[in-house]
């Protein structure tokens, strides 16, 4: 899938998303085990399909929780006391 499609999705569509590549990846990798896969590159495109959606996730739990979620203020550094 494409990023712009990922967004695209509602949270319950990227939820459900998420829990069938996790699906569909377990299977393949029993298949690995076993010898019978077909395609053994689909592994790889899965992989990436999940965590492309994870990170869109992510980004949206971000907007949600306000702008600079988990990020820091920037701090001012404390100084010496200048010496004499």
């Amino acid at each position: 899938m494409k990023p712009l499609e990922i967004r695209e999705l509602s949270e319950k569509e990227r939820s459900d998303k998420i829990a069938d590549l996790s699906q569909e990846y377990f299977n393949l990798k029993f298949q690995v085990a076993t010898g019978k896969i077909e395609d053994p590159s689909r592994l790889k495109y899965i992989r990436r399909d999940l965590a492309r959606i994870k990170t869109i996730q992510q980004e949206f739990e971000g907007k949600a929780q306000g702008a600079g979620a988990g990020v820091d203020e920037k701090q001012e550094p404390e100084t010496a006391p200048a010496k004499k």
